[in-house]
């Protein structure tokens, strides 16, 4: 009799145990080709963002960016950028992220700013009726090639960036998180927040099926 209980016992924690975690896949090692950027665009239409300052959601670009959306949907996807900092935010002008540096080091450093994927890939030219409008979402670059550093625009920033960075998306939702986010307080010119901005994941989504396309 006792020995049931206990095997009942045990099978009821075993029921109520956490499910174990799907595990990440493997970070890509190149920049996305188009075949690349087809198959992993195919269930991937929007990134819900995880801060400590909360959540915010992007609507990405698959047809008009399919390089730059699939390179960030796999960065996403595999953990690249859980742990990672906002390291410049100028208020009325851009938040940028996506240096892995920033995952250990949260202060200012010698090359701050210039981490990457381990690999780049071409600046696909903005969209035809794409623009950088507030809450764009856009690839960081050094006008030659793409990473995984991208910004969000804080202001109308047409006529005062150059059409060279990818628009891969729009927030759509969490723009006061966005707005928050724009106006932390920073070291200055160089807009490193002293309050670490900080992305604990990013999950990506289906579009839903009532959803427009863009």
């Amino acid at each position: 009799m006792r020995r049931t209980l206990l095997l009942a016992a045990l099978v009821g924690l075993a029921a109520c145990a956490s499910p174990t975690p799907t595990p990440k896949p493997a970070c890509p090692t190149q920049g996305p080709t188009a075949v690349d950027a087809q198959a992993t665009l195919a269930d991937a239409g929007r990134a819900v963002v995880d801060t400590n300052k909360g959540a915010f959601t992007i609507e990405l670009y698959p047809r008009q960016a399919p390089l730059a959306s699939a390179n960030f949907v796999a960065l996403a996807r595999c953990g690249f950028y859980d742990g990672i900092s906002f390291h410049r935010v100028l208020p009325d002008f851009v938040a940028q992220a996506g240096d892995p540096q920033t995952r250990q080091n949260r202060g200012d450093f010698q090359g701050l700013g210039s981490g990457g994927p381990g690999y780049e890939f071409e600046i696909e030219p903005p969209a035809e009726g794409l623009t950088y409008d507030p809450y764009t979402v856009a690839m960081a670059n050094d006008t030659r090639t793409n990473g995984s550093q991208f910004f969000i625009d804080l202001a109308d920033l047409n006529g005062r960036l150059e059409r060279l960075y990818t628009i891969f998306g729009t927030v759509i939702e969490g723009s006061d998180v966005v707005h928050t986010i724009g106006k932390v307080p920073t070291n200055g010119p160089a807009g490193l927040p002293l309050d670490p901005v900080i992305i604990n994941s990013i999950r990506i989504e289906a579009n839903p099926a009532s959803s427009p396309s863009v």
